[in-house]
């Protein structure tokens, strides 16, 4: 037991920190009391630890070998075992680690001192991004090796996935917990939901084209996996047969090498493809902006979220 909480404790180092981040501004937005911040805190903690859960079992889906910089927690595992049954132990032990954050985010949640209405507003919307995270990640995984030049498809993805687990849930979490309304929340969901639809983008772009020294991870694991994401789909869409053809060869192959996901590259600049996805980053950014412009939220967090808008779309892991 020692040795998965270890793992666990030095699994969580690091990272971005966005959902309790949000979850705080989303209280400070709808205007929460300081008296309140423990168990804000606490309730945000519980986020983190939902996301360790969901990360542990998306490396085991995904059959990662690296996150932040490191062995997936499946990949430890299976180091330690070192034997015949390695693989199996490491991607069953890591399940089990991960259903542990599981049960530790709802230990933190429950354990948060929430007054009764706090408790009647925030439980139902964690138990929604649950829900919605787990049929974004089935989504994922089902379009996960069947190309195809769905553009809305790979949206509904991000927005299940990413756009309401990351960014719309956590603030309406915050801002639940200091009693918000219907209108706070719906000011949530306007500058929430465009925002991380540009947050997955960006993230999809960053999975082909970013420097494993900042994201930690390689750029060739989408590629390889044949993840179905909107670069992808407007590349099949916008290209030639050739092209077309000559991208479900590549995309997909479990031993694509640098040269061929250069080619990939070069692919995804001839189509239009990846100049389009930063089109739609920056519409999106636009729109999450625009949405402040009349949220009532306070002044502060109005600040904060836009700076948190600029930084999220242009990071570069």
């Amino acid at each position: 037991m020692a040795r998965l909480v270890t793992l666990l404790e030095e699994f969580m180092m690091g990272g971005k920190r966005i959902r309790p981040v949000l979850t705080v501004m989303g209280w400070q937005a709808a205007g929460g009391e300081s008296s309140d911040l423990a168990a804000v805190v606490r309730v945000a903690a519980s986020l983190e630890m939902f996301h360790a859960f969901a990360l542990i079992h998306d490396d085991i889906m995904d059959d990662s070998d690296t996150r932040r910089g490191r062995p997936t927690v499946h990949r430890v595992l299976a180091g330690e075992r070192g034997d015949d049954r390695a693989e199996r132990f490491g991607m069953g032990a890591a399940v089990l680690l991960g259903d542990l954050a599981f049960a530790w985010s709802d230990q933190l949640l429950h354990t948060a001192n929430l007054t009764a209405v706090q408790s009647a507003a925030v439980l139902p919307l964690v138990g929604e991004m649950r829900t919605e995270v787990m049929f974004g990640q089935y989504l994922d995984l089902r379009a996960t090796g069947e190309l195809t030049d769905d553009v809305d498809a790979t949206l509904t993805v991000n927005r299940y996935k990413t756009a309401k687990y990351t960014v719309e849930r956590p603030l309406h979490i915050g801002a639940a917990l200091a009693g918000a309304g219907a209108e706070a929340l719906a000011a949530c969901s306007a500058f929430a939901l465009p925002l991380g639809e540009a947050f997955q983008l960006r993230d999809d772009l960053l999975g082909v084209y970013g420097d494993v020294r900042d994201t930690g991870k390689s750029r060739l694991d989408d590629l390889r996996a044949g993840k179905n994401t909107t670069l992808v789909a407007l590349a099949l869409r916008a290209g030639d047969a050739a092209q077309g053809a000559r991208l479900r060869a590549l995309i997909g192959d479990p031993q694509l090498d640098e040269a061929g996901a250069e080619e990939v590259r070069a692919l995804f600049a001839s189509t239009g493809a990846r100049d389009a996805v930063e089109r739609m980053i920056d519409e999106r950014l636009r729109q999450a902006l625009r949405a402040l412009e009349t949220a009532p939220f306070t002044a502060d967090a109005v600040t904060a979220l836009k700076q948190l808008a600029v930084t999220a779309t242009r990071r570069n892991s």
